[in-house]
C-alpha cells in the first residue's frame, strides 16, 4: 500500500498535465463551449468564446502596444522575456463560482508597458484584444497602472500554456478572471473605457472579486 501511495505522489503531476492537454485541446475544438463545464486537477475550466484558436509561439506572437501613446511598439516573446518579471501568488476567482488558490503568475507589469509607450494627456482606458479574434477587455487607466496587473507569460511556475491563454494572458489579480482575457495581442490606450465581450453581455465593467456581479466570494488579495 505504501507502494502504490508513493508511485501514486509520483505520477499525479504527469497525470494532471495529461488532463489538462486533454481538455485544454478538446476545449481549443468545442464550438459549444460544454468542456468549460468540466474540471481538471488544477482546478481551472477552460472557456474560450471562438471555435478555434490559432497557437502562437516564440516566431510568430506579437504583442502591440499603440493608441494615444508617443511610442507604439510591438513585442515579440523573447522581448517580452528579457523585460523585469513580476511574481504574484494570489487565488483565481471566476464569476461562475469557482476558486483555484494560491496561483502563482509571472510577467511584465502592464505599467512598464504604458510608460515605455508614454501615454498621452486626455488617455483614460486600456482596450486588451487577443489572437483568438473575438475577446476583448477593458480596465480604466488608473485600474491598468496597479501594481498586481500583468502581462503574465509564466503561471504556476511553467511557461503560460495555449489552453491557459499563452504565450501571452491579461492577469488582474484583484478581478473576477474573465478582465484576465487570455492570447492576448493588443494592448489600445483609448479615451474612453469600451465595454469588453462578457460586459456587453450583462458583466460588470468593474470587476472587482466580493465586490460586484452581486457576488460576495471573499477578495483574492
Amino acid at each position: 500500500m505504501l507502494g502504490l501511495g508513493a508511485a501514486g505522489l509520483a505520477t499525479a503531476p504527469y497525470l494532471q498535465k495529461g488532463l489538462e492537454s486533454f481538455l485544454g485541446a478538446a476545449a481549443d475544438k468545442d464550438p459549444t463551449g460544454l468542456t468549460g463545464l468540466l474540471p481538471n486537477g488544477g482546478g481551472f475550466r477552460y472557456y474560450s468564446v471562438a471555435s478555434s484558436v490559432p497557437r502562437k509561439g516564440p516566431d510568430t506572437y506579437r504583442l502591440t502596444v499603440d493608441g494615444l501613446v508617443d511610442r507604439p511598439a510591438t513585442y515579440t516573446l523573447d522581448d517580452l522575456r528579457a523585460m523585469r518579471q513580476t511574481r504574484l501568488v494570489r487565488d483565481v476567482q471566476c464569476v461562475t463560482g469557482w476558486r483555484v488558490p494560491r496561483t502563482p503568475f509571472e510577467g511584465v507589469r502592464l505599467s512598464a508597458l504604458l510608460a515605455a509607450a508614454g501615454v498621452r494627456p486626455g488617455a483614460k482606458a486600456v482596450r486588451f484584444t487577443c489572437f483568438d479574434g473575438t475577446y476583448s477587455e477593458s480596465l480604466t487607466l488608473r485600474q491598468a497602472g496597479r501594481a498586481d496587473v500583468l502581462v503574465a507569460l509564466r503561471m504556476r511556475d511553467e511557461p503560460l500554456g495555449h489552453a491557459h491563454g499563452g504565450p501571452a494572458r491579461l492577469y488582474v489579480a484583484p478581478m473576477y478572471f474573465y478582465k484576465s482575457a487570455k492570447w492576448l495581442s493588443g494592448i489600445t490606450v483609448t479615451s474612453e473605457v469600451r465595454p469588453g465581450y462578457w460586459e456587453k453581455r450583462g458583466y460588470d465593467v468593474d470587476a472587482w472579486v466580493g465586490r460586484s456581479n452581486g457576488r460576495d466570494d471573499a477578495p483574492t488579495v
